[in-house]
Parts: structure tokens; C-alpha cells; sequence
């Protein structure tokens, strides 16, 4: 497994905890899977990241073909191919259908399945903060973890994989051969999208930890919350010891003011941010920023900026994972 920018090979540290991760992940999708192991340099990460995905996504009574359309949604206004790519073979393992063509092209009224087509059409708003359909959502208040910790939890993983991954998982990138492999692929996990599987399994990786208030959405579902709680618990951790408060704090700020739309390809919003800092706080600072609110903007440049000084994996985990959750967080109070 090859990781850009990551200097061990197969994504590095491996523990217990890393170990018993594997095992979940594997027995569940039948096949380790890059967005979540890409985060081997940090186990805990690892770990929260498989929960609060799992949690989710994986499990509960919302129908797994609705959440897995709002993952692709979410991946396509994030403008991530390869999570859209891999949600559009589990939308057609758990469906039967392929809709992330559908999806991709904004052309909502061919999705034949309505609760589908609402799912989408709820998902695509959630960079619009204020839309209607937000304040008018197409599922309970006891669904709403399902959508909102499925949307979230693609907000985080779409940033991650946009700077660490490639543009899909797929061995064709597009044609009939892209289309082939996307059935053989939905063949293959369909037994597992299938499986009943048991909620809250994946609470024994990380203790409970406290719910931070802007995560209030996940309270409804005691094992949603007991994820996102120790999931957000192991960022803050995992930020504070590369990223100074100073810097976390201008980062926050930024985003706070961020109101969903692409800051686009200039700097000066960077440089509105972070002008103060300097060095080493600098450097980091303006990599997790970019991974908050602009991904498609890291390039080698900013990653070898960082790493003459905090050359480790695990510290450019760290920063990425701390900027990318705290947009989606930022995200998350819009959708609920």
C-alpha cells in the first residue's frame, strides 16, 4: 500500500489496538481499505476514524443504499473521485442500481428511487448552509445521526484522501473497463454490505469520551456519539501536539468564517490567517488550513515545507487529520 507522502511503507506503525482495528476492518469489508488504513501512523486515528465510519455508515435502520448515496453526494461536492468511485460500488452492491453517474452529473430526477433521490438531494445541500432543505430534512430526528455522522464523517475522509490517495481505487479510470470493474467490485463486497452487523462492535477500541457540544447532532444515538466523542477527543490530541494553540486557534477562526464555498487558488485568505506566524508553526499551520478548506491545493511543496520540520508520519497525520475534522465539524452544525 503506497501512501503519498508517507515515508513507511504500508502506512508505518503498527500496535494492539492498529492490530485489532485490521481485524474489524477486514472482517466487515472482506479487504483492508485505504482511507481507513492510511491512518496507521496513528492507531487511535485509525481506530476512531473505523468507528465513526462504521457506526454510521455500516449499521442502524436507515437503509445502507441512502447512506451510502449521501457519501457519494458528499464525496462529489468535495470533488473527491475516489470516494466517489468506491461509494458508487457500494451504492450498486447495496442497491442494485448505479446511481453515482446520476449523482456525479447533478441530474437527480433519473434516481427512479425517491427516498434515494431526497437522500442525494439533502447531501448536496450540506456545503449550503441556510438551504431549506436543511431546515426541512428528508428523515427523522432519531435518523439523523445515520445521515448527518455519514456526511460528516465524508467531510473528514474526502480532505484525507484527496491529499494522501490516488484518484481511485479502481484499476480503470473510466470507459466500459471503469464500468466493469465497478460490477465486479460490487459483486465482491456485496456479501458484506449484505451481513448483519452488530451496532456499537467497534466501541471497545476507544473508551467513552465527552461529547463536544458542536457534535450535539450524534446524541440521539448512543453509539454514534460514543464515536464521534472519542474520535474528536483523539484529533484534539493528536493537533495539539504539533499545531501551538495560537495557531489552532487561527485556524478555527478561519473556518468558523467559512460559509461552505471553494476559497479558490489564491493565498491571501491563507495569509489573512496565518500572517503572524513564522517557522516550523507556519508551515504547519498553512497545511492544515489547506486541508480544511482547500485539499486540491496541497502539493509537494507544502508537504516538504512541513517536514523539514516534523519529518515523521505520525506528524503529518496529525495535522492533516486535525484541519480536515475541523471542517467537518464546521459542516456538521450547518446539517443539523
Amino acid at each position: 500500500m503506497t501512501i503519498r507522502y508517507f515515508k513507511a511503507a504500508g502506512g508505518g506503525q503498527k500496535n494492539d489496538l492498529a492490530e485489532r482495528t485490521l481485524m474489524h476492518i477486514n472482517s466487515e469489508f472482506g479487504a483492508m481499505v485505504e482511507p481507513f488504513t492510511l491512518h496507521l501512523p496513528q492507531p487511535e486515528l485509525l481506530a476512531g476514524v473505523w468507528m465513526i465510519c462504521r457506526e454510521s455508515l455500516l449499521v442502524g435502520s436507515v437503509r445502507r443504499d441512502l447512506k451510502e448515496a449521501v457519501a457519494t453526494t458528499v464525496s462529489v461536492i468535495n470533488r473527491c473521485p475516489y470516494c466517489v468511485d468506491a461509494h458508487g460500488i457500494m451504492i450498486l452492491g447495496a442497491s442494485g442500481k448505479s446511481y453515482a453517474e446520476a449523482i456525479t452529473a447533478g441530474t437527480y430526477d433519473a434516481i427512479d428511487d425517491k427516498d434515494v433521490r431526497k437522500a442525494v438531494e439533502w447531501a448536496a445541500a450540506t456545503l449550503s448552509p441556510g438551504s431549506s432543505i436543511l431546515a426541512d430534512p428528508p428523515f427523522s430526528p432519531d435518523e439523523a445521526p445515520e445521515y448527518i455522522g455519514t456526511a460528516v464523517c465524508f467531510n473528514y475522509i474526502n480532505r484525507m484522501v484527496t491529499i494522501l490517495l490516488g484518484a481511485t481505487p479502481l484499476p480503470f479510470g473510466k470507459g466500459a473497463l471503469k464500468r466493469v470493474s465497478m460490477r465486479a467490485a460490487s459483486w465482491f463486497f456485496g456479501s458484506s454490505i449484505r451481513a448483519y452487523k452488530e451496532p456499537c462492535a467497534s466501541l471497545e477500541l476507544l473508551p467513552r469520551a465527552t461529547l463536544p457540544g458542536d457534535l450535539g447532532w450524534a446524541s440521539a444515538s448512543a453509539c454514534i456519539a460514543h464515536a464521534y466523542a472519542a474520535f474528536s477527543g483523539t484529533v484534539e490530541r493528536a493537533g495539539e501536539k504539533v499545531l501551538a494553540e495560537q495557531v489552532r486557534e487561527s485556524i478555527s477562526k478561519a473556518v468558523k468564517a467559512w460559509n461552505g464555498k471553494d476559497p479558490g487558488m489564491g493565498r491571501a485568505w491563507i495569509e489573512e490567517s496565518l500572517g503572524a506566524c513564522t517557522g516550523g508553526q507556519r508551515a504547519a499551520g498553512e497545511l492544515a488550513l489547506l486541508a480544511a478548506l482547500a485539499p486540491y491545493l496541497v502539493t509537494p511543496a507544502e508537504v516538504s515545507s512541513f517536514s523539514a520540520y516534523y519529518p515523521g508520519d505520525r506528524e503529518l497525520l496529525a495535522v492533516l487529520a486535525w484541519g480536515s475534522f475541523t471542517a467537518a465539524r464546521r459542516a456538521g452544525g450547518w446539517m443539523s
